[in-house]
């Protein structure tokens, strides 16, 4: 690995660290990673930890599939031409390859390919053989496409029970400690006038459900769990009278711990998994698989039949007979080939690097983040950051992944709120993540959030992705970072200068006599002052900064006045439009004018701020469940913005003037 003299911080971190991070017995060290397969991140200095919501690509994984693509003719497997035998062979071998990383022998399971994680646990929810005397337990920490599940058993007349286990049971947890651990909570049945009938006529099933890692707090759940609620649910969930019947098959969502932790099959041999091939490495999108128990698949009842899945069909009477292959029954139509095709490449670069190499490497990168954000400290010695999760072991945690969630409290205990530092973030070139992530169940537990609590957000208007982030004084989301293979020191250590620089306050010495006089004079001297305002005229685009600006009734005046509109009538953020962040605005009050500009225009946009209003440019939009009257500009204008965001847009902008009170 690379000096790093005169570096103290890294050479501190190299001496706690140095045995996990970098791949030090690896074909490459992070730094020559970064250097020659990453550059792109390099040019655009841009600091990425998003690796939860999608890792990245390398450019050697892409060059890779580039010249397999280009140097090599697949066609339909579904054919039978030489170019589709081909194909076919590598589809088969792809199977394998997914079995070998999750190390389930290909006697006892199937790999079988969908459009992603999501449709792999849909499969399992419409095929699940339900009835009315059927359980769906699932924990607490689920991402909403494993609460999906749920909609399928309560429709079949089943019950769903939601399970919380105390996390400091993971991982070496045993029946006894799980029994004495895990609350139980029943959602109402659907269709209970069925479920009196009496007792089931055939086998039941129960289906248990559990994130092999969870997406937002980075707990890591005990494999375990598997063998626990196979071989002992009877004795376990003996707890309650709600479980009772049946044989239970166990579901594990690996979509994010499959990356530095994949499930090992032949110790934990769950029924299910699900897989996502973009959080392993990047490439393709699309793509995803169910590792299936060749048992668990023939309880399976598939209503739907396509290509691919019959041997013969009749068009006008009632006739099919399917396909007996696993595979064959449940894969319809023609899978995404080539995009199977690539995902070769991408087990090559895990493989050279190994997964036990990237899992103590990432788990340096989440510890050290962690050990700096708890060590933050205000001026007045209150606490900057609050973690959530299991954060306490002074060791390498193998109990948590690669992810960090938190909020950030100001001296006197308040919230910054979450889009608040996913804003300056961007602005710093670090892209993170904010809001639920999909986990309702795992956000009101770390946030403290009750039913009624997530009830009255929803109806004061609060929606995932909107900027709601505190209502009634508490936060409704968090902040999240993660690390993935090429992650690096130095990404960290800016993130966590980053948060520090802007959101730790100094001490504050406060004359209290002084204090008093400056009361009686209408004018407190608290040791602060006012650098700077910014403004930001286009909502989610760039800001600039002033040192005294007008206010009006409504704050800033000209701040977030305008709004871009996608052709559906969305109004574009750049949590979903991150190139808005490359436009770059200035106001010159004197010459009333906005000025715009965009890396991707070579002509700098001037918009005058005091614009004729025309009735017919007048329209409605409704943004965050409140009604605005805009006006709309000409095809010039919405040409430059879709040029520099890459993707057709139009501006609004309030016509109602604005009445300046005052200045500051």
């Amino acid at each position: 690995m690379a000096s790093h003299m005169g570096d103290g911080a890294k050479e501190e971190f190299l001496r706690d660290f140095g045995e996990h991070y970098g791949y030090p017995n690896g074909p490459k060290s992070i730094d020559q990673i970064r250097a020659t397969e990453f550059k792109r991140l390099q040019f655009q200095d841009l600091v990425y930890l998003d690796h939860a919501g999608a890792t990245l690509y390398s450019d050697l994984q892409m060059e890779s599939v580039f010249n397999d693509l280009t140097n090599n003719v697949y066609g339909n497997p579904h054919s039978q031409s030489d170019s589709s035998s081909a194909t076919l062979d590598i589809v088969k071998n792809a199977r394998l390859q997914v079995l070998d990383y999750c190390n389930a022998s290909p006697k006892e399971y199937t790999c079988i390919f969908t459009s992603g994680a999501t449709a792999a646990l849909k499969l399992v929810g419409e095929a699940f053989p339900w009835n009315y005397s059927s359980s769906f337990m699932y924990t607490m920490e689920n991402h909403n496409s494993v609460l999906g599940i749920r909609e399928y058993a309560l429709g079949h007349g089943a019950q769903a029970i939601a399970v919380d286990i105390d996390e400091d049971i993971h991982p070496g947890m045993t029946g006894e400690t799980l029994s004495s651990k895990m609350s139980l909570h029943q959602v109402q049945r659907r269709n209970v006038a069925e479920s009196l009938e009496g007792e089931p006529t055939g086998d039941v099933y129960n289906l248990f459900a559990f994130p092999s890692e969870c997406n937002f707090s980075g707990l890591r759940f005990g494999l375990d769990l598997v063998n626990i609620i196979k071989e002992d649910s009877s004795k376990i969930l003996g707890i309650s009278s709600v479980c009772k019947n049946g044989q239970w098959m166990v579901l594990i969502d690996a979509a994010k711990g499959c990356a530095t932790m994949p499930p090992d099959l032949s110790k934990y041999p769950a029924d299910f998994v699900a897989v996502s091939f973009y959080k392993l490495f990047g490439y393709p999108t699309g793509l995803g698989a169910l590792i299936v128990r060749n048992d668990a698949a023939s309880l399976l009842k598939k209503t739907y039949f396509s290509g691919g899945t019959v041997n013969a069909s009749i068009a006008d009477i009632d006739f099919v007979k399917r396909r007996e292959g696993i595979e064959e029954m449940f894969e319809d139509g023609t899978v995404s080939f080539l995009s199977i095709v690539s995902i070769r490449h991408g087990f090559k670069i895990l493989s050279s690097l190994t997964v036990s190499a990237i899992s103590r490497h990432v788990a340096s990168l989440a510890f050290y983040t962690r050990k700096m954000l708890l060590a933050m400290r205000h001026g007045n010695g209150s606490s900057v950051c609050i973690l959530y999760g299991h954060h306490n072991s002074k060791k390498l945690q193998h109990e948590m992944g690669p992810i960090i969630s938190f909020n950030l409290k100001r001296p006197d205990g308040s919230w910054y709120g979450y889009r608040e530092v996913e804003k300056l973030a961007s602005l710093s070139n670090i892209q993170l993540r904010t809001g639920c992530f999909c986990n309702p169940g795992a956000c009101a537990k770390y946030l403290g959030l009750s039913h009624l609590d997530l009830i009255s957000n929803t109806e004061a208007g609060h929606v995932c992705w909107d900027d709601h982030d505190i209502i009634n004084g508490k936060p409704v989301g968090a902040v999240r970072v993660s690390f993935g293979y090429m992650s690096t020191y130095e990404d960290a250590k800016k993130f966590v200068d980053f948060v520090g620089s802007s959101f730790v306050s100094p001490q504050n010495h406060i004359d209290h006599g002084n204090q008093m006089k400056g009361l009686e004079n209408g004018f407190v001297d608290t040791g602060y002052y006012l650098k700077s305002i910014t403004i930001y005229p286009i909502k989610s685009c760039g800001g600039f900064s002033a040192r005294s600006w007008p206010l009006s009734s409504n704050g800033l005046t000209y701040d977030r006045q305008w709004v871009l509109k996608s052709p559906t009538g969305e109004i574009l953020t750049q949590k979903k439009v991150p190139e808005m962040g490359f436009v770059s605005t200035l106001i010159d009050l004197s010459q009333g004018i906005l000025f715009v500009e965009s890396p991707r225009c070579k002509e700098r946009l001037q918009i005058t701020l005091e614009s004729n209003v025309y009735e017919d440019a007048i329209e409605d939009i409704e943004l965050y469940g409140q009604r605005y009257e805009v006006y709309s500009y000409d095809n010039e204008t919405n040409a430059w913005f879709s040029e520099a965001i890459g993707r057709t847009c139009s501006l609004l902008s309030s016509y109602l003037s604005l009445k300046k009170v005052c200045v500051i």
